[in-house]
């Protein structure tokens, strides 16, 4: 199957849709905002001081939160407009963490995913698979925030990890 970046398979589904501008709307009006923004590093303290002491940010989390279905430990950095999740494998060292295997292949960490809020998840991943492109969860699961979410592939999302929230 040929893949196509993500605007153009949106134009393609209104497309096939009629042209009807309130089904475009429907598809392209999903997105709410974006949430977060998600780094793995490797070091959580040294990455919640960098926020604190050097960029000045005061809504730094100072415990993580561990994750164990997710594999991961975070802290939020909490921004006025955004976040920023900084992750880290959970339990420490443990191979079986999804952010192990990312900090293996970045040593020094970085941009693990975007997430983009959306008001139903479901239809959202409908939409998407509709739209030709591959996502990594067929159903949303229970997210770090106690609400659905889904992963599409990053393949298809022009590099990028893209997770979407459902938010009320």
């Amino acid at each position: 199957m040929n893949r196509i970046c993500p605007a153009a398979a949106l134009r393609q589904l209104a497309a096939r849709q009629g042209s009807n501008v309130a089904a475009a709307d429907a598809v392209t009006t999903t997105v709410k905002r974006l949430n977060h923004v998600a780094i793995a590093v490797p070091d959580l303290p040294k990455a919640a001081t960098f926020y604190r002491q050097v960029l000045g940010v005061s809504n730094v989390s100072t415990t993580p939160q561990d994750l164990p279905e997710h594999g991961v430990s975070v802290l939020f950095v909490r921004l006025q407009n955004m976040n920023v999740e900084l992750l880290h494998p959970f339990p420490a060292g443990s191979n079986a963490s999804p952010i192990s295997k990312f900090l293996e292949r970045n040593p020094r960490g970085g941009l693990h995913h975007l997430c983009f809020e959306v008001s139903d998840v479901e239809r959202a991943l409908e939409h998407v698979k509709q739209s030709g492109l591959r996502v990594i969860d067929e159903h949303p699961k229970i997210g770090a925030h106690g609400t659905p979410v889904a992963f599409l592939h990053p393949q298809d999302c022009g590099g990028v990890l893209v997770e979407l929230e459902q938010v009320r």
